[in-house]
């Protein structure tokens, strides 16, 4: 498996399973071996990949909460035999072998610290595969649960999120002072205070 997972990465994601396509297009590295690593386990089942996506999860859980994984992902000093000692170690037994096979192949092509980054390609692959929608809304300060359904219910009224699962994630960036700003598909929306102060600020500039 290992072997042919890594013919896979080398060949990259147009021909790595034949009749398989992956619901969307990643145009870069760390969404070559996303996109690789999803057709991998598809090509077996939708039961390997499901399992291997809640084992990228539950991984990319580990590394933000232990401090000492995410040292040694970030550890460019460590030996080819000691990363793949390490790796070992570190993934659970009774994971997906392609998730073990994921991580060795990045560590042999040095670019082990890009695995949170491929386990995020890897998890907006599996939202397009889903039929979620992802959407980033950036406010001032969290947003509560009455504010968050209110705005779930206002995008799912809009063309682009018909027919969809949204799969709402708040970010705070003090920032933007106020208001809100919504990415979602290809859409973006800016509804931020900072912008319309800049904007202001602009016209005032105009107007001198």
């Amino acid at each position: 498996m290992a072997s042919a997972f890594r013919q896979i990465i080398k060949r990259g994601y147009a021909t790595a399973a034949a009749g398989q396509k992956a619901p969307i297009q990643l145009n870069s590295l760390t969404g070559t071996y996303a996109t690789s690593t999803y057709l991998a386990a598809l090509k077996r089942s939708e039961k390997d990949l499901d399992t291997l996506s809640k084992d990228i999860d539950a991984f990319d859980k580990k590394i933000k909460e232990d401090p000492q994984v995410a040292a040694f992902i970030d550890n460019p000093t460590l030996s080819q035999g000691e990363r793949q000692a390490a790796i070992s170690s570190v993934v659970p037994k009774g994971a997906s072998p392609i998730l073990l096979n994921l991580l060795n192949v990045l560590s042999e092509n040095g670019r082990l610290a890009a695995a949170p980054k491929v386990f995020a390609d890897f998890n907006t692959l599996m939202s397009a595969y889903r039929g979620e929608l992802e959407v980033i809304v950036t406010s001032a300060e969290p947003l509560d649960s009455k504010a968050m359904a209110r705005l779930d219910k206002a995008l799912k009224a809009t063309q682009i999120a018909q027919g969809k699962t949204l799969k709402i994630t708040n970010k705070v960036n003090p920032g933007i002072l106020g208001g809100l700003s919504v990415d979602f598909g290809e859409k973006s929306i800016d509804l931020s205070a900072s912008t319309k102060v800049n904007r202001y600020n602009a016209a005032l500039a105009q107007g001198v």
